[in-house]
């Protein structure tokens, strides 16, 4: 995933999240802070994680003030330890003030997203399953948060609900109203779906997702399924359709997940649960 290809909507996130912290001004740093008072800063991780958002975070100096100097010193992708530089600014003290806030937690917060991935990542190296992220998201930071899972070595789903149908719980609960199987649920999709999109339906069973796989499914969900149910599922699909596993992931069973054999293992935890990474901005008083 390449941010500057979002660029105008990150712009309008930043925009956003400026005009919240900075619409009324900041009183404390206008009544204390000399207007010609420049000062040099630092940003600097308090802890051990993957770096992401290095970009945003500059963005959001800049739209304060054009004329801060802001140098990158790791980029993204990076796993810095407690007391890496990542970043210098130079400009002024009081501009430097007002974007700190704004900058640290579009930082700490992808950074912490691309760090927890990069732990899944790693709990299934060397198996060839994917880890992916859900849209699971918070509202409006959904192209950020899944640059971070990218980061960290992830993959995206899907951004939004145009891009692939997926047949949840809910909507095979109201066709099963009118009669219809999950044959029958996956040939209506497919029938209409817009060309080029790919149609993945949720599956509780192995029985369910061998007749998706039979019914001409690109993807098939195995819904909180246990370990045993994964592996007959798996072999009961045989490569007909894409593998994903999904509900109950965590970093003590993941690797155990993968090892059924399964492509795709989606995890909501990876952008509604990541922890913030511990990032400060130190000034050179």
């Amino acid at each position: 995933m390449n941010i500057i290809d979002y660029l105008p909507e990150i712009e309008e996130i930043v925009d956003k999240a400026l005009s919240e912290d900075l619409g009324h001004g900041d009183v404390t740093t206008d009544a204390l802070i000399p207007s010609n008072k420049q000062v040099k800063a630092s940003i600097i991780s308090k802890s051990k994680g993957i770096l992401a958002g290095m970009e945003i975070c500059k963005l959001v100096f800049l739209k304060v003030d054009p004329f801060i100097k802001f140098t990158i010193v790791i980029g993204d992708g990076i796993l810095i330890q407690p007391g890496t530089t990542m970043a210098t600014i130079e400009g002024a003290a009081q501009s430097i003030l007002k974007a700190e806030r704004t900058a640290l937690n579009f930082l700490q917060h992808l950074s912490g997203i691309a760090t927890v991935t990069s732990q899944y990542v790693e709990a299934v190296k060397g198996l060839r399953t994917q880890i992916l992220d859900t849209r699971k998201t918070i509202p409006g930071l959904r192209t950020l948060e899944k640059y971070a899972v990218a980061t960290g070595g992830g993959k995206n789903h899907r951004f939004h609900l145009g891009e692939t149908i997926l047949i949840k719980d809910n909507h095979i609960a109201l066709l099963r109203q009118q009669g219809l199987g999950i044959n029958d649920i996956v040939m209506k999709a497919r029938s209409r779906a817009p060309t080029g999109i790919k149609v993945e339906i949720e599956t509780t069973d192995p029985e369910d997702a061998f007749e998706a796989s039979k019914a001409g499914a690109d993807i098939i969900m195995l819904d909180n399924m246990n370990l045993d149910e994964m592996c007959r599922a798996v072999k009961l699909i045989n490569h007909r359709a894409i593998v994903e596993a999904s509900g109950g992931v965590n970093l003590d069973n993941v690797r155990s997940i993968a090892e059924t054999g399964v492509d795709w293992i989606s995890i909501g935890a990876l952008t509604h649960s990541a922890r913030a990474l511990d990032i400060s901005l130190e000034l050179e008083i």
